[in-house]
């Protein structure tokens, strides 16, 4: 497994299931865009400030969250879908 370093959040993707438009067509996989959705894996242990100290991530393990479309670095391992977000990549937790 991977341990994010710093601000860093590892995400696994969740796909969205069965995409269909309102006229009932199926929405191909080719044309499917990449889910911006996921189960937060792992998270660094914090930004360091110019200071010294460390300021702790809002996000921690389990939490499901949105970030941004083109955020982060993929990343596959297992035959799972992942994604290195920095925090400010996060959009929001879904509560």
């Amino acid at each position: 497994m991977l341990k994010p370093l710093g601000d860093r959040v590892l995400v696994e993707i969740i796909e969205e299931t069965e995409q269909k438009t309102a006229g009932g067509l199926y929405v191909p996989d080719t044309a499917k865009e990449k889910s911006q959705r996921g189960k937060v894996i792992a998270v660094g242990n914090g930004k360091m400030l110019d200071n010294g100290t460390r300021v702790p991530l809002d996000v921690k393990e389990g939490d499901t969250v949105y970030f941004a479309k083109y955020g982060g670095t993929e990343v596959s391992l297992d035959g799972k879908n992942y994604s290195l977000l920095n925090e400010r990549d996060v959009l929001a937790i879904v509560e």
